[in-house]
């Protein structure tokens, strides 16, 4: 007898530990640059690995869904986790943080990866709306991961010990998945053929919807692989301001039903694209309250996109199943985890061209806490960080075009 109850919850903390790493990662990403002496670059590129990793989990993990049943991926998410915890608390040098990140995000994939689909075949006549619930636990687990992070860096623990608080909902996750029996996927279960999987994978729109996974995901994820770090260097508190984004999210995707029924799937994807537009501009030049303001627009914006594209795209194309699934997330990953270097790059770029004739990143970065020199510091850090995130802002605003015709060309009734 399938349990959709638990195994929902089990989706639902196997989610949380995804997110916590995302905050914890973000919140160590100053410290790690100093311990290991790593320049932007090199720091998206730790940072992007995660992304990576999940990407790759993603393009192989879906497809074996349907060959060798969603619970042995789960238990191979399980594993990784382990093993990346381990890896990147006991990293002693770039490239064994790389790979604790790297083999972190392969098992974020896998959750991912065997979670939405066991989603849409426990709830197949209410995707949307349960994908975004399940999908609540992303931001809100990030809310934990950045609130955790907060306090135990203010009671002076290291960032190794908030890497090891992730240790707790990973257990409690393999618990609560422990001797359940897991549905077949919605494609085997309906007895779809593998060729019209693939044939479905193939569909214009479909690979349309690909592309745009790739920028909602950058606009989301990749701005929030950076925002701990750049806010922290304008004089905020990083960690908090990525928490606040994050509980609005979880309170929008907590809310996503309403939100359905009213304004359809696409019509929420349209939606979203303005406000993080909007939200993603209004920060790169806001300054005191006025950020956390921005920081809400951009939040509102960017809280139905993952779990949206996956609920219209699988409504839309259900012969895809959990490769169509997994094809989506593993672009999003992809673009999120490509950008996140690129982000540092303009990061980088934007302080080189603030810098004086007479001036270096390492005597600034050297300046004692306190003097001109390292308020100095701080400003053009401040200011290329921002920039860097309004750069962001030109990806909703292309989107925003795309949805607009799959909005006022959308069917009547649904399509296959």
């Amino acid at each position: 007898m399938i349990n959709a109850k638990r195994l929902f919850l089990g989706s639902q903390v196997a989610l949380i530990v995804t997110a916590m790493s995302f905050a914890i990662r973000g919140g160590s990403a100053a410290t790690w640059a100093l311990q290991f002496h790593l320049n932007n670059e090199q720091l998206g590129q730790v940072l992007g690995a995660a992304l990576s990793g999940f990407t790759l989990a993603m393009i192989f993990g879906g497809p074996l869904c349907d060959i060798i049943g969603m619970r042995r991926i789960v238990a191979f998410a399980f594993v990784g986790h382990l093993v990346g915890i381990l890896l990147t608390i006991f990293a002693w040098n770039f490239w064994s943080l790389f790979a604790g990140n790297l083999i972190f995000g392969v098992a974020n994939g896998s959750v991912e990866a065997a979670c939405n689909p066991l989603i849409t075949a426990l709830f197949p006549d209410d995707k949307t709306t349960k994908l975004n619930r399940f999908h609540m636990w992303f931001p809100g687990g990030i809310v934990i991961g950045a609130v955790l992070a907060f306090f135990m860096s203010k009671a002076g623990f290291s960032w190794k010990a908030e890497f090891a608080t992730m240790l707790l909902p990973l257990v409690a996750y393999g618990i609560l998945f422990m001797g359940l029996a897991f549905p077949k996927t919605e494609r085997v279960e309906k007895g779809i053929s593998t060729g019209s999987m693939w044939a479905g994978c193939l569909n214009p729109l479909f690979l349309v919807m690909v592309a745009c996974m790739v920028l909602t995901a950058t606009t989301e994820l990749g701005t929030n692989s950076w925002i701990t770090t750049i806010l922290t260097s304008a004089g905020f508190s990083g960690i908090l301001v990525l928490a606040w984004i994050n509980g609005v999210m979880a309170v929008g995707r907590m809310s996503a039903g309403a939100f359905v029924h009213k304004l359809s799937p696409i019509g929420m994807l349209l939606l979203s694209s303005i406000l993080s537009a909007i939200g993603l501009y209004a920060m790169s030049k806001s300054t005191g309250p006025m950020l956390y303001v921005s920081a809400t627009v951009f939040a509102a914006g960017v809280c139905f996109f993952w779990p949206t594209m996956l609920g219209y795209t699988n409504d839309r194309f259900p012969k895809t199943g959990a490769l169509g699934l997994a094809i989506m997330g593993g672009a999003g990953m992809l673009g999120a985890g490509v950008s996140a270097p690129i982000i540092g790059k303009y990061f980088d770029n934007g302080i080189a061209h603030r810098l004086a004739a007479d001036q270096t990143v390492a005597a600034l970065s050297a300046a004692p806490d306190g003097s001109p020199l390292a308020q100095t510091w701080l400003n053009i850090q401040a200011s290329a960080g921002l920039e860097a995130l309004g750069d962001v802002a030109v990806l909703p605003v292309f989107l925003f075009f795309v949805f607009l015709v799959l909005f006022l060309t959308r069917p009547k009734a649904k399509s296959a």
